[in-house]
């Protein structure tokens, strides 16, 4: 293995550790500032140009970033969509909670079967009841 001298003991000595000018290497007041930094009090005479070229809306904070939900996603299915899983139900009972499906919904017409899922709407419970069909959590 090949022993090579770190970048920074070569710079010992050279004044400006390999950036140019003795100046360069600095922080962001190098460049103006960071972010939106020079626009402000001390920079009045640039806020004719950036209003023309960006508009009102380059100042100023707007609008609000939503709190991430932390609350697992409901995965739901209809009445209409259960024709899909025909070939799922055995004899007379389809169980959505192995299929991953967490909530029923009453959109479209039931069959007669036993559903088992964790959650449902009440118009899906009153609509399967009515043609003879059970909902279990």
């Amino acid at each position: 293995m090949i022993n090579k001298r770190k970048k920074f003991s070569r710079q010992r000595g050279t004044h400006s550790h390999g950036w140019g000018s003795k100046k360069k290497h600095r922080g962001a007041g190098n460049r103006g500032g960071r972010g939106m930094a020079g626009t402000g009090k001390r920079a009045d005479h640039k806020k004719p140009t950036i209003l023309k070229e960006f508009g009102s809306s380059y100042f100023g904070k707007r609008g609000f970033k939503r709190p991430v939900k932390t609350q697992k996603q409901t995965k739901i299915i209809n009445f209409s969509d259960l024709n899909k899983l025909k070939s799922k139900i055995k004899d007379n009972t389809l169980d959505l909670k192995k299929l991953g499906y967490t909530k029923l919904l009453s959109q479209g017409t039931p069959t007669k079967l036993k559903i088992i899922v964790p959650e449902f709407s009440k118009k899906a419970q009153e609509k399967l009841e009515k043609v003879g069909g059970e909902l279990t959590k």
